[in-house]
């Protein structure tokens, strides 16, 4: 009998001593009044610690308030994010979402005692990582915590958010930006095409949308023909948030600061990220969309060269590798790209990872380090795992991650992508890989067919970058450089020091200034004898 009492005494001391593995958090969302009808989507809870939310508050001279707490990848273990799909939630239904379950940066069991500012939203579109809050979603009000609670909290799902006038244009628009703004609305038409390949492709009517931007001037009936740009935005961008681009582009050529174009404004975005005008298994064919269909449409509608040496590209982010692969997949139809800061060309460096490598993992370096995939400047602000496994968290569609793998993976044989990497190791999958570079490497590309299409490509592909690119878009554009030099290829390839991806376009004063000399090369190649020059040349 002394055994046994020696042996319960150990058994409880050994329990005793071990650490206690802290309960799952649970919260308490109920649809209240912002709807009359049964809600899907994707229920999104954030929550920050509630004096680094005050003092962001107080900054520029707020008053503190606490109205919003939501997720950044700029920041991305500032706020902790939990999620779980909602099928049909009815008013006044109430549904439990365990904060541990599917989180990031960790479960919320683990966040460190204190008080807390939490919010909920229900993603009815499932776009939030690609457009973040937009109409129609429903929010709750911001209420403050402390966690662990002794109770569950409970949040209401109380408004719906409004639709924005995207020719409302925010406080942060300059003045010369708003005074414009009246004209280049009037110079605009919009573009709604119903495409047949894409149509074709998905089996329902597709539309390709955007905006063409008339020049001062413009005259229906008149014989005049203009060159015509052809515009891409980056990740994130949309018809609806071009408006600040488009006044800009309008301001300068009325002021005589840029030549007389047809600017086409083509929005790339989609439910599954951006199509970058690419034909993709997974997204469509994209480029036959534009380049047979689109683009031939809105030639017979506006006074357009309507040929190569008035066809050109320029696009930034996501949009400068779209308008990088239209121009290496379709030479003989444009004149020249101008794509900045793009994504990346060659995949020997993907924001700094070699995909081509023995073992390659996007996470982890060799000697077991981070990939960084942000940063400012010489700060690293997110890692590569950091920035997947948020996306994750925030659902399966529409994230940058996601969206590449939308355009460049194989169909998987569940009707998805088939995954570039793991998203709980960082492993890459090298047979993905290998479709990724026969069907979307462009130095590969380049390299492997350069002879036939030297003729139609050479001297037209133009590329700038900042060397202290947020997201290490540099590094790619080296080894496309290489690649060019290797086959003694004209191209006009920049590295503007210091620059980073969100302020490459300033020259001086002017936050515009590259896009304005841009748009005086390309009116070089359209119009070479033409006696209108560029400002700094009169």
């Amino acid at each position: 009998m002394l055994g046994c009492g020696l042996l319960f005494s150990v058994a409880t001391l050994a329990r005793d001593a071990a650490p206690a593995v802290p309960a799952h958090r649970f919260f308490h969302v109920q649809l209240g009044s912002a709807e009359t009808q049964a809600v899907s989507g994707r229920l999104l809870l954030f929550a920050i610690d509630a004096k680094d939310a005050e003092a962001a508050a107080k900054e520029h001279g707020g008053d503190g308030k606490v109205d919003e707490v939501d997720t950044s990848p700029f920041f991305p273990t500032q706020t902790a994010v939990a999620a779980r799909e909602v099928s049909r939630l009815a008013p006044g239904q109430s549904i439990d979402i365990d904060t541990d379950h599917t989180a990031f940066p960790q479960g919320w069991s683990q966040l460190p005692a204190g008080d807390y500012y939490v919010q909920a939203v229900l993603d009815v579109h499932h776009d939030y990582n690609y457009s973040g809050r937009d109409a129609g979603d429903l929010v709750s009000s911001v209420v403050k915590v402390h966690l662990p609670a002794a109770d569950m909290p409970a949040l209401s799902l109380d408004q719906s958010l409004p639709a924005h006038d995207p020719w409302q244009l925010g406080k942060r628009a300059s003045p010369e930006m708003q005074a414009a703004l009246p004209a280049a609305r009037e110079h605009a038409r919009d573009i709604d095409f119903t495409s047949p390949a894409l149509t074709a492709f998905w089996g329902r009517p597709m539309h390709m949308r955007g905006r063409v931007l008339l020049p001062p001037g413009y005259d229906a009936n008149a014989k005049t023909t203009y060159p015509t740009v052809y515009y891409t935005q980056g990740y994130g961008g949309s018809n609806d948030r071009v408006i600040g681009a488009l006044a800009s582009v309008y301001a300068a050529m009325a002021k005589g600061e840029m030549p007389p174009m047809i600017w086409v404004f083509l929005d790339e975005s989609s439910p599954t990220g951006t199509t970058e005008f690419a034909d993709s298994v997974n997204n469509g064919p994209w480029g036959v969309a534009l380049t047979t269909e689109l683009i031939p449409q809105l030639e017979k509608t506006y006074r357009m060269d309507a040929k190569s040496s008035g066809r050109f590209l320029q696009g930034h982010s996501s949009g400068g590798w779209a308008t990088l692969w239209l121009e290496t997949r379709y030479p003989k139809i444009f004149g020249g790209t101008w794509s900045t800061s793009p994504d990346p060309s060659d995949f020997h460096d993907f924001t700094g990872v070699d995909l081509y490598a023995p073992q390659a993992n996007v996470y982890r370096k060799a000697d077991g380090s981070p990939y960084p995939l942000v940063r400012d400047h010489g700060k690293v602000l997110a890692t590569f795992q950091q920035f997947a496994q948020l996306e994750r968290v925030m659902g399966p569609y529409g994230g940058q991650m996601a969206s590449f793998e939308w355009v460049f993976s194989p169909k998987g044989k569940d009707g998805r992508p088939e995954p570039m990497f793991d998203r709980d190791t960082g492993d890459v999958d090298p047979v993905v890989v290998d479709y990724w570079r026969d069907h979307y490497d462009i130095a590969y590309r380049l390299a492997h067919h350069w002879s036939e299409l030297a003729p139609d490509l050479d001297g037209k592909i133009h590329l700038y970058v900042g060397t202290a690119d947020t997201f290490y878009l540099d590094g790619a554009a080296h080894k496309l450089k290489t690649v060019l030099d290797g086959l003694h290829a004209k191209s006009d390839i920049r590295f503007i020091p210091d620059r980073t991806h969100f302020d490459l376009y300033g020259i001086g004063n002017d936050r515009q200034g590259l896009l304005k000399d841009i748009s005086w090369q390309m009116y070089e190649v359209a119009r070479p004898h033409s006696t209108l020059k560029p400002p700094t040349q009169r």
